[in-house]
């Protein structure tokens, strides 16, 4: 009778699982594949998906919602949907990080931070209902403006980047909608002093980067601009990053600009501004700090992106004394926090 019992239970449940993996598509995940990343590769959207995800495939997930390399998962069956709603959402890159759609808590993996860093924890959501986008200087076939430290080089648009993706993933950690306009989907946050440089940076959502500097910066514009319509009635700002670079190799601070004509984007800039200017008095007191903030609508970026925009200068990359400030992670990760806090800040007063 228990033999019975017992092959009866296992042909019901072999029964159940063969018509499940019948009834759902099948999948493998890649190296390096998080949840997300594999349900925006086959059309899905993680906000309506990752739960009935989760459930399918709840026998099959590792540590901290993590996928095993070479297993097979189901995949949910798309039902109907509006397009208008299929359209708006808002990661429709594979690589681009979005908000964490729930309570602070959950944790999701986002394979663009890089293996160490991918596995972000919302902390809370006071950035919740926001959207930004972020574009790092520089990128692909155009390194920006060059420095040495010994014998290394130190190109721009590497340190631009950390300084930027590890600022994505504050902001999500906070409950924003991030777009990563400029991606390196090899690079991730790094955490070592001298940052290879390369050439293999793509224009979101996955657009080579041209090699006509006027293009670049079109491509950028013409993405924030696409994003920022479909986005229409949303919290959105734009900030773009670079580190520059003054020919007497001067020191310099963290230098503030916006269009003469965006109240917004001047408030932007002024709020994170007096945040570094708090910063520097808490944990250098004796140090004067003579960042500002200025107009400059000229810049392409800022002249014609949609959004609030702040372009903002970290420092000077021929400086030795500014170079510390890129080449130390934890200052890079410093510059990223404080950059943070002034974007709460704004958002706060708003």
């Amino acid at each position: 009778m228990r033999i019975s019992f017992l092959l009866l239970f296992s042909l019901t449940f072999f029964t159940e699982v063969f018509a499940q993996q019948e009834a759902y598509p099948q999948v493998v995940a890649r190296s390096g594949d998080g949840i997300f990343l594999l349900l925006r590769r086959h059309g899905l959207d993680p906000s309506l998906h990752l739960a009935p995800f989760l459930e399918l495939n709840k026998e099959n997930i590792g540590k901290g919602n993590s996928l095993y390399t070479g297993r097979r998962y189901l995949l949910p069956v798309v039902s109907a949907a509006p397009a208008s709603t299929a359209e708006a959402t808002p990661a429709d890159a594979a690589s681009t990080p979005a908000a964490l759609k729930s309570a602070p808590g959950l944790t999701a993996n986002f394979p663009l931070f890089g293996e160490k860093y991918a596995r972000v924890e919302m902390l809370d959501q006071q950035l919740k209902g926001t959207v930004y986008y972020l574009v790092s200087g520089h990128g692909g076939p155009d390194p920006g403006a060059i420095g040495k430290y010994g014998s290394h080089l130190l190109a721009e648009d590497e340190y631009a980047y950390d300084v930027t993706i590890r600022l994505a993933r504050r902001l999500m950690q906070h409950g924003a909608t991030v777009y990563m306009i400029i991606q390196d989907e090899n690079d991730g946050i790094r955490d070592q002093a001298i940052l290879e440089i390369d050439r293999d940076e793509v224009n979101y959502p996955d657009h080579k980067v041209s090699l006509n500097q006027r293009e670049r910066l079109r491509q950028r514009t013409a993405a924030i601009n696409e994003l920022h319509a479909k986005h229409k009635g949303a919290y959105q700002r734009m900030l773009s990053i670079h580190v520059d670079s003054r020919s007497k190799g001067q020191n310099i601070d963290v230098f503030f600009y916006h269009h003469s004509n965006s109240a917004l984007g001047q408030k932007l800039a002024q709020t994170i501004h007096q945040t570094f200017t708090t910063n520097y008095s808490r944990h250098q007191p004796n140090r004067h700090y003579s960042g500002n903030v200025s107009d400059r609508s000229s810049l392409y970026v800022v002249k014609y992106s949609h959004p609030p925009t702040v372009f903002i200068e970290l420092g000077n990359i021929k400086n030795d004394l500014d170079q510390r400030r890129f080449v130390i992670p934890n200052n890079r990760q410093a510059l990223a926090n404080w950059i943070s806090e002034g974007i709460i800040a704004d958002y706060r007063s708003k």
